[in-house]
């Protein structure tokens, strides 16, 4: 398998990383304004479609196309492409039910969980102290969604609850997502998953379109269509940040889409983070953070992983 070319720019890196992490979340704010009026399954289809053509320019200006077009393990990519889009139509349905900087919040659980199933499906030994970090990630993700929680059976209907259900769904899934691309980098150029995961996500997102897509409106369509073109931009810029840094270095600043994420939600959508948020995510992030560091002291680099994970939502 051809290895990407790589160069040690810090500077580059974070800054390629902290841009790919905004747009994201500007991303992530034109779903969350469409699917108002859209249904989710509708907007996984654009975010796909419309990525696909920068997607492909990109390989092509890589000399990466070969690659991406001829796949080693096929049914590897339609699995990882199964579970992929499932995680991104339960985000997206979350963002039309919860404040921006909640879900976001609520997906800082994936680290956890991936540490998790590396234990269960990969045999990986975790010790006192990354489940020590996992435990206290999971406490903060529990104050997170704990004021959408009720023993009143009909608060459990609430839309609020059934949207942190979906998000906190999604991030166990993008764990698995991980553990499966953990098997897949063995035997699949990086080319090849960021491809087939946009032309999966595309074709299994026409599966709901029996219930309930709708013709949009011109705004909604400006921004499924931007939301596709922005998000494919960011998964670029994102990869190319692993050529120029680690993935330790470059991991912790995943969590700086929780600073964009409550500016965009404050401005955008007057979203004010609760202090069960701010305290609950204040968690997760120590906890995210705890393992990085762990893992760094271990030296597993997770790089080819990092660098092919499934686009934010």
């Amino acid at each position: 398998m051809q290895a990407p070319s790589t160069q040690n720019k810090p500077g580059t890196a974070i800054g390629l990383k902290l841009t790919a992490v905004f747009l994201f979340m500007v991303m992530a704010a034109m779903i969350k304004e469409a699917t108002q009026s859209v249904p989710a399954g509708q907007a996984v289809f654009f975010r796909s479609l419309f990525a696909m053509p920068i997607i492909m320019i990109w390989i092509w200006h890589r000399g990466d196309l070969r690659q991406a077009l001829v796949p080693v393990n096929l049914m590897g990519h339609i699995w990882r492409g199964l579970f992929g889009t499932t995680a991104m139509a339960l985000t997206f349905a979350g963002l039309g039910l919860l404040p921006l900087p909640e879900v976001t919040a609520i997906g800082y659980a994936t680290p956890m969980f991936t540490v998790i199933l590396a234990a269960l499906m990969l045999g990986e030994t975790v010790r006192f102290f990354r489940i020590s970090a996992v435990a206290l990630g999971l406490v903060g993700v529990m104050i997170v969604i704990w004021p959408r929680l009720s023993v009143d059976a009909d608060s459990l209907g609430t839309a609020g609850t059934i949207g942190a259900l979906m998000v906190l769904g999604a991030s166990i899934l993008r764990a698995l997502v991980q553990i499966h691309i953990r098997t897949l980098v063995k035997t699949e150029h990086t080319a090849a998953i960021v491809f087939y995961f946009s032309l999966t996500a595309t074709v299994l997102s026409l599966l709901s379109l029996p219930f309930g897509w709708v013709v949009p409106s011109a705004f909604d369509a400006t921004l499924l269509i931007g939301a596709g073109l922005v998000g494919g931009v960011a998964q670029i810029l994102v990869t190319s940040s692993y050529r120029f840094g680690g993935a330790s270095m470059l991991a912790p600043f995943d969590y700086a889409s929780l600073i964009f994420a409550a500016i965009i939600g404050y401005f955008i959508f007057a979203e004010v983070p609760t202090l069960n948020m701010v305290a609950g995510a204040a968690l997760v992030v120590l906890g995210g953070v705890l393992i990085i560091w762990r893992e760094r002291q271990l030296g597993m680099d997770r790089r080819k992983a990092r660098q092919v994970t499934d686009p934010k939502g």
